[in-house]
């Protein structure tokens, strides 16, 4: 149920704060006792994706944060009379907690991507952060029958943060399986950042970010991959709203 501080939108409640508001929560429960807490960053396909996907869902519904990864989930809210102070990009929350936890000595834990990419994005952490403590990292390419050796490798590494590099719905649902065992106060999925941190793919410019232009930059990036996706799930998405918009002026 979305609260004073949270927006709902299509059945996931949104964090209204901005992004100093959430890396504060997400520090706050790094000094706390530790017990995980998950951070969904959430974008149209993720919200269309859950009307298919029950696991995904609930999966979202239950994490502690969810927060809009796109500029059209903020239009959205707005339109709705629902809004939310700023878009919080899972590469920018990311960034700004690898400054936080080197600022305060904090470990963090990388699982994602391929060999090579998290490999990069180790050594860049290291070189960037010093103070920060790569506590372990695991690239993306495992089986369920790995899941339970991942997950004690994560909590015998004690992270404060672990960032999942993965795709939706498994980021979310592996997230969610696992919360009591991972014991890692802020686990947050951010799908293909590892691929931009380590240069493989490129970030739009801040001003086609800030145009909510950045689904179209990566589609320019990688058409074959991203374009039927793009295509229908935006198409849901704005017939959703509309659909949601036209019930609440009804």
């Amino acid at each position: 149920m979305a609260g004073a501080e949270r927006s709902e939108l299509l059945g996931l409640a949104f964090e209204r704060a901005g992004m100093d508001g959430v890396v504060a929560r997400c520090l706050a429960w790094c000094r706390a006792p530790r017990t995980t807490h998950i951070v969904v960053t959430a974008n149209a396909s993720h919200l269309c994706m859950m009307r298919r996907d029950d696991e995904l869902r609930q999966a979202c519904q239950a994490a502690d944060l969810a927060v809009p990864d796109g500029m059209s989930v903020v239009w959205a809210l707005k339109l709705l009379g629902r809004p939310v102070t700023e878009r919080v990009a899972g590469i920018d929350l990311m960034t700004r907690l690898l400054e936080a936890g080197d600022a305060e000595g904090l470990r963090v834990y990388l699982l994602g991507a391929r060999p090579d990419v998290v490999a990069t994005v180790v050594e860049r952490c290291r070189e960037r952060y010093p103070r920060l403590t790569v506590a372990g990292a695991r690239d993306g390419y495992f089986t369920a029958a790995d899941h339970a050796a991942i997950v004690d490798d994560i909590r015998g590494a004690a992270p404060h943060f672990l960032f999942v590099g993965m795709p939706t719905p498994f980021k979310d649902v592996f997230c969610e399986r696992h919360r009591a065992a991972l014991q890692v106060p802020v686990v947050i999925g951010v799908g293909g950042s590892f691929d931009v941190i380590a240069g493989v793919v490129s970030r739009a410019p801040l001003m086609v970010q800030r145009l909510g232009l950045e689904w179209a930059w990566r589609l320019v990036m990688e058409p074959r991959k991203l374009w039927k996706r793009y295509l229908t799930t935006n198409t849901e998405f704005v017939l959703l709203v509309l659909r949601e918009l036209a019930r609440r002026k009804s």
